[in-house]
């Protein structure tokens, strides 16, 4: 293999940390100049960046599809108790109207309180959605689909 004579002028502290590596590793500077200008001038940095970017874009898919997920899940738990709520709630007499208006308010008052109360522990629907088919399945018990 050929070899071409190049000459490079370095900073002071870059000559200082070359020569100390090339004490502690035993190797010619030329050695260690040679690598690294073949590794900048080398096609996989830029591959290894792509794998990068293609790894987190990959967690952040991944990320996206749960949302996706615990959304929809959120969406259809919804759906079934205002469809449930909906069909099992009678009407009430005209007499009754004020008090239930007023029985409403505080059982949408004691709603959001708990709501904060597990939003404040971390606690999910999807969480305890998750929990509870686990025991199910471990009990033996199968789960719907």
């Amino acid at each position: 293999m050929r070899k071409e004579k190049v000459t490079v002028y370095l900073d002071a502290g870059l000559a200082d940390d070359l020569d100390a590596l090339a004490a502690r590793r035993r190797v010619p500077r030329t050695q260690i100049i040679e690598a690294a200008v073949a590794s900048f001038l080398s096609p996989d940095g830029a591959e290894q960046n792509e794998a990068v970017l293609v790894r987190r874009l990959d967690r952040l898919t991944r990320a996206m599809e749960r949302l996706e997920r615990d959304q929809e899940i959120a969406g259809e738990a919804l759906a079934l108790f205002v469809r449930f709520w909906l069909t099992t709630t009678p009407p009430l007499p005209d007499e009754l109207h004020d008090a239930a208006q007023a029985k409403g308010r505080e059982r949408y008052a004691g709603f959001v309180e708990t709501l904060a109360r597990r939003l404040a522990k971390g606690a999910t629907l999807v969480k305890d959605l998750s929990r509870e088919i686990r025991a199910g399945t471990d009990d033996g018990h199968e789960s719907e689909q």
